[in-house]
């Protein structure tokens, strides 16, 4: 006996049998099982997701010789010659190949006869936005006015291209791209049944690879059994589909918190020697970025996959949300641009390169760092796991040249002398200090600059202050407007007073008196600037 492809042997036949799709389930089953039913269906969704198996379940649902019933036999003639594709009294047809009007008109001049063994003549139109313009119209009367024993089941990936004429007279049902979780409990099920031993992580690359499909999943589970040698494991399947392993991405993350480019050139060359699949590698980066941005904002995730949470967790404690925000679109970017490049592995590294090259200045001042990879972050060298990641700047270090006692001092005059730089100098300026108790350095953050508060820039300010002081200590920032000003706002009140001196200053000069008396000239005071103030080049 002849080998029965999987796509074809797991094909539901009954509404229960069907992964998913509930919404268009229910409504089927409601339907039929009230009598109300409609003359046209239209079934709309990306490939794989069940329309023309829907479809032919609610033909046989039509014509079960036992009456219109949500529940097929599947024993009588009816339902076993719809299930072999032999069934008279249903017409299937390719649209793609039958788009011209003739072939339309020869469909339909077969529609006023009753059917020959069924209760009803159902036609399944598949892809049925490939008809030409002439056939719509050719068809669009008899779905206005078709016979009571016609039933119209018609399918198709791009409905956008339906005239609206015809999508008025359908019941339209939208199926939706199915869950990888979904998809891998189903391969899981599969597998089970069909004795084959399949490692679970291998599942669940499958269900990502397939794309919403479970078509496409099914195909690729007989190819993975084919090329596994009947035993589908995570290594020969990542070969088999080109694909990038999830613990590289995560260390390409690494490399990206710790600014190190040089560890990224080094691991798209490890990777390189795999023949991977670069578009697949910015794919899982982004996928990877947005549930980082998730886990930032509300401190977990509804990954339906492998991925741990505590991965996340770590990883989203090494990055700035807002570099993280830059990347993911850098990510998408550079994948789309991807065909353009002079090669994939030259385009994915200028992507990445690209994201240090834009990404806001680094908080590495704070542990004297020049960018080397020296000083980077300990999970951003190879081979180290993401809990391990914490930031170079926390490790124990000796006492700076110069280094003094804590005597309380100036906040704003201790930034200047820490050498702060980019966000975490923001950070600093809009904080005040509190106090200190043992080894602990408490500050408090402006509500209103909340968001610049992470992980990442608080250890390292720790970093900065426990080297300029020759001593091991801890910041605990919380979020109050404190009594004391903060830098920024002490330097703010300062412009302002330059400001309003300034305007006075100008408003009494006798030659701009002069001025306005001669010429009616008028002083832009919003224009008045002090002279050290930052400006735009």
């Amino acid at each position: 006996m002849s080998y029965l492809v999987l796509a074809r042997k797991w094909r539901p036949k009954t509404f229960a049998d069907t992964v998913g799709q509930e919404h268009v389930l229910k409504a089927l089953v409601n339907a039929l099982d009230s009598g109300r039913l409609h003359h046209a269906y239209l079934f709309t969704g990306t490939r794989g997701v069940g329309k023309t198996t829907i479809a032919r379940i609610l033909a046989k649902a039509l014509n079960c010789e036992k009456g219109v019933t949500s529940e097929p036999c599947g024993e009588c003639g009816a339902c076993r010659e719809i299930d072999e594709g032999r069934f008279v009294d249903l017409i299937e047809v390719d649209a793609a190949s039958k788009t011209k009007v003739d072939d339309t008109r020869d469909l339909l001049d077969n529609v006023q006869y009753a059917p020959s063994r069924g209760r009803y003549k159902v036609y399944l139109i598949d892809e049925v936005h490939m008809l030409s313009t002439s056939s719509f119209n050719a068809l669009l009367k008899t779905l206005e006015e078709p016979p009571p024993h016609v039933k119209f089941l018609l399918a198709t990936t791009d409905p956008q291209r339906l005239p609206v004429t015809v999508l008025s007279r359908c019941l339209q049902f939208n199926l939706k791209r199915l869950t990888p979780k979904l998809i891998q409990d189903r391969l899981a099920h599969i597998c089970d049944a069909e004795g084959i031993e399949a490692e679970t992580p291998a599942l669940a690359m499958l269900a990502r690879a397939a794309d919403g499909s479970l078509r496409d999943a099914l195909s690729l589970l007989d190819q993975a059994i084919a090329y596994c040698g009947g035993k589908v494991d995570l290594e020969s399947l990542a070969l088999m589909l080109g694909t990038i392993d999830r613990d590289h991405v995560v260390r390409l993350l690494g490399y990206l918190a710790a600014d190190d480019a040089a560890g990224i050139i080094d691991l798209v060359a490890e990777l390189d020697e795999q023949f991977p699949d670069y578009a697949r590698l910015l794919e899982d980066l982004a996928r990877m970025l947005q549930r980082i941005a998730v886990h930032q904002l509300i401190g977990s995730t509804d990954a339906d996959d492998e991925i741990m949470e505590s991965v996340l967790s770590e990883l989203a404690g090494l990055f700035d949300p807002a570099d993280v925000q830059l990347f993911y679109q850098t990510a998408l970017t550079g994948r789309r641009d991807l065909p353009l490049a002079p090669d994939p592995r030259s385009g994915t590294e200028m992507t990445l390169l690209r994201m240090l090259a834009f990404k806001p200045a680094a908080d590495s001042a704070a542990s004297g760092g020049s960018g080397s990879s020296a000083d980077k972050p300990a999970a951003a060298r190879p081979g180290t796991a993401p809990s391990a990641a914490k930031p170079a700047a926390k490790a124990a270090q000796a006492p700076a040249a110069g280094a003094q006692g804590w005597r309380d001092p100036d906040w704003g005059a201790l930034m200047s002398e820490l050498g702060l730089t980019g966000s975490l100098r923001m950070l600093a300026g809009n904080c005040a200090l509190d106090k200190r108790e043992g080894n602990s350095v408490y500050l408090s953050l402006d509500p209103r600059s909340e968001s610049l508060l992470t992980r990442q820039r608080k250890d390292a300010l720790a970093a900065a202050l426990s080297k300029h002081f020759g001593e091991e200590l801890v910041v605990d920032i919380r979020i109050a407007k404190s009594t004391p000003k903060t830098p920024h706002e002490r330097e703010s009140q300062m412009a302002d007073e330059r400001i309003t001196a300034a305007r006075k200053s100008l408003e009494s000069d006798p030659n701009v008196q002069r001025l306005k008396n001669m010429f009616g000239a008028e002083l832009k005071t919003d224009s008045i600037e002090p002279l050290d103030s930052p400006r735009s080049d």
